[in-house]
């Protein structure tokens, strides 16, 4: 494989799950591991990425103050507007983090009376402009990876929480392997809070369908609703339709 197609191919991984793993690209691409990080670098030299220790992290991860460079964001934002009919007064709301639950958060109706808790910084400070809306920002370890607060300290006070609704974003969805990770400490959070929500919304851009990962965090049956850009009659999602899943 030539470099710039390594590179075109390490930018559709980043775009798609917002970080990359080098021991992942190595065996993905069957390159050295040398390879792999002067690409990375190579890349964060030309401010593609931001290179971490382990891996490189996407640009629009980062802020929620600078989304120019949010990947597919037309298509966040048109499933913001529909996850957000999910959402009415007087609900507890669970959020993870991401470009695209900083979208829903970004376009709340102005009067909404609700509490949210997140475990995302940027999504709290999203969430604070808006008056009636009673903010919770879970303390714990901060991710640098994946731009939310995780350990067993942020584990037992989401087993405190009893919300009407869990919005997650997620890096894959498969018919059949359901929603997957690749972060361990990740996977343990997003199960949490499922297991602590009445209902669960999850938020995915049509290209991180049909993709596994190798942690699983949920089978479709355990998701209330998966939140797409596309109609809900659109044939891509033929497979995912299951007795209690609603399709928006």
């Amino acid at each position: 494989m030539l470099k710039k197609e390594r590179h075109d191919f390490v930018m559709r991984q980043i775009n798609l799950h917002n970080r990359v793993l080098t021991s992942d690209l190595v065996q993905l691409l069957n390159v050295s591991e040398d390879t792999i990080r002067r690409d990375l670098q190579e890349l964060s030299d030309n401010n593609k990425l931001f290179k971490v220790h382990g891996g490189a992290l996407s640009k629009s991860y980062q802020s929620s103050f600078d989304d120019s460079s949010v990947y597919a964001k037309d298509a966040k934002i048109s499933i913001a507007k529909k996850a957000i009919s999910l959402i009415k007064d007087g609900m507890v709301v669970l959020t993870g983090g991401g470009t695209t639950i900083i979208e829903v958060a970004k376009l709340l109706p102005e009067n909404l009376h609700a509490t949210f808790f997140t475990i995302s910084p940027f999504v709290a400070i999203e969430l604070a402009k808006y008056a009636k809306i009673e903010v919770i920002l879970i303390g714990g370890l901060f991710s640098k990876n994946s731009q939310v607060t995780y350990g067993g300290h942020v584990i037992n006070q989401l087993s405190e929480i009893s919300a009407d609704l869990c919005l997650l974003g997620t890096s894959a969805l498969h018919p059949t392997d359901g929603l997957t990770d690749t972060d361990w400490e990740i996977n343990q959070l997003k199960k949490t809070m499922l297991n602590f929500s009445k209902r669960t919304a999850v938020l995915c851009i049509s290209e991180k369908l049909d993709i596994s990962l190798r942690l699983k965090v949920a089978a479709l049956e355990n998701i209330d609703y998966l939140v797409t850009e596309l109609p809900a009659d659109d044939v891509t999602l033929n497979a995912y339709h299951r007795k209690n899943l609603q399709i928006l």
